[in-house]
């Protein structure tokens, strides 16, 4: 930092923010919202850190060394920092193979990620999991699902027939692999589809309104109600490494999202306004975030593999039965005929 001491910043501000668009609900979130410096600084490194371990994995699998499906998260950052902000981690979350950001927000290291990535004995999911296999505790993946609108319509059914407290996130990211949501869907209102199930749509770019609307809907949902919450986002990649992402949308519309509605730039710019940080401390944490992801990617590159033994090791809670075929490739199977 500069000459200038913490006692110089704004502890506290108040901001305006975008109201949601609600869908049988009398009123929604708050539009005029408290953050702290405390809170608005570790909002601003778990962003960087996601953008940086995102671009870094982009670079690492350009170099062969992540391989397989990879689907990067970076312009939907504000998505899962702010619904983190406003749960517990007792809570529990199943996302999409979307899922570094929320792997990271969930307890992961980076380093534990980046090497699950590369599939390396030290990775989250020790290095059989990859990009779309990761946990940690409460949080049950990464889960390599698409299509499955006919699971979800019964999801929601089900949920509010039996009035469960479960939130429903849609991050729209305006693409489904390479078609609009223009293209594909008759009614883009998606914060309707739960139909009997209250819904909110929520400006998803913004980490400040998606904080809010997820505080909302966790106390609607803790007060014993289902909910749906529409996050309208946006990837910056395309659907995954193999997809330029070029062919269905121009460089002018990433660009034009990038400058007017970018999470880091949102959240930077909100900061600076207050006089809650300045320029030279966020560019401080830049530089720290930086070097945790290369350090990260040292070791994800240089720790070892897995050993073929252990393989088949964690398919069970404890020991299989050994009458259960196929758990194990190299246990020897008696002909009983």
């Amino acid at each position: 930092m500069s000459a200038r001491t913490f006692t110089d910043f704004t502890t506290q501000a108040t901001f305006e923010i975008k109201k949601c668009d609600l869908f049988k609900l009398d009123e929604g979130p708050a539009t005029q919202v408290v953050l702290t410096r405390d809170e608005g600084l570790q909002y601003y490194r778990t962003i960087q850190i996601m953008r940086r371990m995102e671009l870094k994995a982009d670079q690492l699998y350009k170099q062969k060394m992540i391989r397989g499906f990879c689907h990067l998260y970076d312009g939907q950052e504000a998505c899962a920092v702010g619904l983190e902000a406003s749960i517990n981690l007792s809570d529990h979350l199943i996302t999409a193979y979307r899922a570094h950001g929320y792997t990271y927000t969930r307890g992961g290291t980076v380093k534990e990620i980046m090497a699950e990535l590369t599939g390396r004995r030290g990775g989250i999911a020790k290095g059989k999991g990859g990009s779309m296999h990761m946990y940690c505790k409460n949080f049950y993946g990464g889960n390599g699902i698409i299509g499955a609108q006919g699971q979800i319509f019964e999801t929601y059914n089900m949920a509010a027939l039996w009035k469960l407290p479960v939130i429903f996130v849609c991050e729209n990211n305006r693409y489904g692999m390479g078609t609009s949501v223009e293209r594909a869907a008759a009614s883009t209102d998606y914060y309707k589809r739960g139909e009997f199930i209250p819904g909110l749509r929520v400006d998803g770019m913004d980490v400040l309104c998606v904080r809010e609307a997820t505080r909302f809907a966790a106390d609607h949902c803790r007060s014993g109600k289902v909910c749906l919450k529409f996050l309208f986002t946006y990837r910056y990649h395309g659907h995954s490494m193999s997809d330029p992402g070029l062919s269905y949308r121009t460089r002018e519309e990433i660009r034009e999202v990038r400058s007017k509605s970018d999470p880091i730039s949102m959240l930077k710019d909100h900061m600076l306004s207050q006089n809650m940080a300045s320029v030279e401390e966020l560019k401080g944490i830049d530089v720290e975030v930086r070097k945790e992801i290369e350090d990260a990617a040292q070791f994800a590159t240089t720790d070892p593999e897995p050993p073929l033994e252990e393989l088949c090791n964690h398919i069970f809670y404890n020991e299989p039965p050994f009458e259960v075929r196929g758990t194990n490739p190299w246990t020897k199977l008696k002909s009983i005929s």
